[in-house]
């Protein structure tokens, strides 16, 4: 069963819901702006067609959606990007968890721990979030959910579903697929699904670096191979469900093995992530509204170490085996939401929130300058989260809408004492462990929302928002300022060498967000949304140089408080060109993104920020045939971060080409990604370090940008039943 959002303070954002298994999200009420990205329907498989059964990172899924970047990584931990603002600046959730990155590289973000396939429904929330949606963060929110619990409908006996696909693409050798299974009756759901993809390096549209660019291994690459690119990766989850009148009960484990993933942006690769959660939900329905409690927890395992690609014998006598890097996470987390119908103008929504983490991240010894003890980067790292929050939304009439929200955290941060390879690094040592290094912020959000809903072809919302988020572990307890250890400890992508800071203060955003949406009576034949935002983030977390920085090199930089602000507008619509004509049915979709992002205390600009960007599409519905071209142009990036020595790159347009056929129980789609072989680099992709003696700081040339992939003919089937 779908779920289905009814609150009205989901008008209020800017959000794209993106239904993934064939039906469109249950609104009560229109969202302004929406997007809603449903594949087999013509009418919305152009903005964005994000039928999932081809794709092996979810993030994919959320190309093409408003305000929406994607920052580069491996090949199935790519990192969202809303409005400037990503990684742990995002309320990130997966079924209801608040999973955290356990890696000095962020290598195993929130969204690599589910596959594309196993992804129901995911919502975006852009500019002013809802504080009953937020917390702990200063930007947009993500909400990843598989499906819903589906029963069989009383006397009808047993409900049995399944599905199967299975994919190819032919840029990288990518396989993969995955396959769903559950039973039910009236009172009882179980349902497993499980998923695997694997791919070799891919290849760029054309050469982006020397031949002759040394790996360390008795291997070359070809100038257009993208090197520590490929991956292989397997999610599994079972659901069990019960219900009882108006009570669900609903346990979901899950399972990740993922033996390999290569990062071209950062000078280590994955080489093992294991991840087991256990979800338990219980959901009551009353006469007066509902409560949603939830328990958690997630443990993970991760390991790093040079790749295929990457060089592994160091030493006079390639006596030193790399470099072993290992992190253990644990993740729990409780919460308990209530949503009271006071009057038939107002609901109320009530809930609080606990989190408890606990990271250790240690480097074994390898022997030469990494020995002969174990290196400590975070020792008995702990952060806790404790949250409350109440929101008040009220329907004045049929054109006003209001909402109020209040939230306070207490964020409590800690670290034990480190330990370097040896005596090279007493000094560093002595300098933190001789730090306290508890801290605690307390942090205050509050939202404000109004839509005035004129008419029936016109809407207009305002949203005025203040948000907090409080540093990670590694912004705040990462010590080491030696050139190899701050090289293994980045964030960003971008080659440099990072390191910490204690006193780090909590980041604070002041965001101003609107929103006007005009669109035909009937909501079908044409639409235009232009939604503009602004942020001011006082304490933003950016970066200084640790001594000296160099120009056209990589840098050591450690990250600092300073003040930033972000603004930029999203240009979106729709018009419907044919309704079922002779050639059949045909739509047109567009979106259009600009973003601006300073920071004002260095008079710099800030890191990652995608330039003016565009996605039209026009898709043709004929019968069983839907038929998709679309059209991807970037401007050229010429404004970067200066204190990072960010690479510019140059603009580009790519023609993506699809089309699928559906039967009563199957489907059959193929396709072709930058059908005309374009070269070009990923603005979001950081610096290649994908190959060579990526230890050492200028073990690999400083200036190459990440590419993007070149012609991709894939084919994907899939089946129900």
């Amino acid at each position: 069963m779908k779920p289905k959002f009814n609150h009205p303070w989901w008008m209020m954002s800017l959000a794209a819901t993106v239904p993934l298994h064939g039906h469109a999200a249950e609104l009560d009420t229109p969202a302004v702006p929406e997007v809603v990205i449903s594949a087999p329907r013509a009418s919305t498989a152009t903005t964005g067609d994000n039928q999932h059964h081809h794709l092996a990172d979810t993030a994919a899924l959320l190309r093409g959606v408003a305000g929406v970047g994607l920052a580069g990584a491996g090949g199935v931990s790519s990192l969202p990007i809303l409005h400037g603002l990503g990684d742990d600046r995002l309320r990130i959730q997966v079924d209801g968890m608040d999973l955290i990155s356990a890696c000095a590289n962020h290598m195993n973000p929130p969204l690599s721990y589910l596959a594309p396939a196993q992804v129901d429904t995911l919502e975006v929330l852009n500019g002013v979030v809802p504080v009953s949606a937020g917390g702990d963060s200063i930007g947009g929110a993500i909400r990843v959910r598989s499906a819903e619990p589906r029963f069989a409908a009383s006397g009808q006996g047993t409900l049995v579903e399944g599905q199967v696909s299975a994919y190819l693409r032919s840029n990288g050798n990518v396989r993969g697929g995955d396959v769903a299974a559950s039973y039910a009756n009236d009172t009882l759901s179980l349902r497993y699904s499980g998923a695997t993809a694997q791919a070799d390096n891919y290849v760029a549209g054309g050469d982006f670096k020397p031949a002759t660019l040394p790996t360390g291994r008795p291997h070359q690459l070809a100038a257009d191979e993208v090197g520590s690119s490929g991956f292989r990766s397997h999610n599994q989850s079972l659901a069990m469900a019960m219900r009882a009148g108006q009570q669900l009960l609903e346990l979901r484990l899950g399972m990740q093995r993922m033996p390999y993933q290569g990062f071209p942006n950062q000078r280590m690769d994955m080489t093992g992530n294991d991840s087991e959660q256990v979800n338990l939900r219980h959901l009551a329905e009353t006469s007066w509204g509902s409560v949603e409690s939830r328990l958690y927890h997630e443990h993970t395992r991760h390991a790093m170490q040079f790749g295929q690609d990457k060089q592994y014998w160091y030493g006079p006598r390639r006596d030193i085996p790399g470099m072993p890097m290992d992190t253990a996470g644990h993740n729990s987390g409780a919460s308990v939401r209530a949503e009271v119908r006071a009057s038939a103008r107002d609901t109320v929504r009530l809930g609080a929130e606990w989190q408890r983490y606990r990271l250790d991240d240690w480097w074994s010894p390898s022997g030469g300058g990494m020995a002969p003890d174990t290196f400590w980067n975070i020792r008995d790292g702990k952060r806790d989260r404790a949250g409350l929050y109440a929101e008040w939304d009220a329907h004045w009439n049929a054109q006003w809408f209001t909402q109020l929200g209040v939230r306070g955290e207490r964020v409590s941060s800690d670290a034990g004492p480190v330990q370097g390879y040896n005596a090279m690094s007493a000094a560093d040592m002595a300098a933190f462990n001789g730090r306290a290094h508890g801290r605690r912020d307390h942090n205050l959000d509050f939202t404000a929302q109004a839509r005035y809903t004129p008419d029936a072809i016109s809407a207009y919302a305002l949203g005025l928002a203040r948000k907090s988020r409080s540093p990670n572990l590694y912004e705040r307890y990462s010590w080491a300022t030696d050139g190899m250890s701050m090289n293994m400890v980045n964030l960003s992508g971008d080659g440099n060498g990072y390191v910490g800071d204690i006193g780090l203060r909590p980041e604070v955003a002041h965001t101003l967000s609107a929103s006007a949406e005009f669109h035909d009576a009937a909501q079908q034949s044409w639409s235009l949304t232009l939604a503009p935002h602004y942020s001011y983030v006082h304490d933003y977390i950016d970066a200084r140089c640790l001594k000296a920085c160099r120009a056209n090199s990589f840098v050591f930089l450690r990250w600092a408080n300073q003040d930033a602000c972000l603004y930029g507008a999203d240009l979106s619509g729709h018009l419907l060109l044919a309704r079922d004509g002779a050639f059949g049915r045909l739509n047109a979709t567009g979106v259009l993104s600009y973003l601006r992002g300073k920071n004002t205390t260095a008079g710099d600009n800030l890191y990652n920020i995608m330039p003016l960007n565009a996605r039209l599409s026009l898709a043709q519905s004929l019968g069983r045939w839907i038929n998709t071209a679309e059209l991807e142009a970037v401007a050229a990036k010429d404004r970067v971060s200066a204190v990072r020595n960010e690479l510019k790159t140059a603009g580009y347009g790519l023609l993506h080409l699809r089309t699928r056929y559906a039967w009563k129980a199957a489907q059959l789609e193929v396709g072709v990604e930058n059908a005309l072989d374009r070269a070009y680099a990923l603005p979001l992709g950081g610096a290649y370090v994908g190959q060579g003696k990526t230890m050492s700081q200028m073990g690999t040339p400083y200036g190459i940008a990440v590419p993007g992939k070149g012609r991709s003919f894939y084919v994907a089937v899939s089946a129900t039943y």
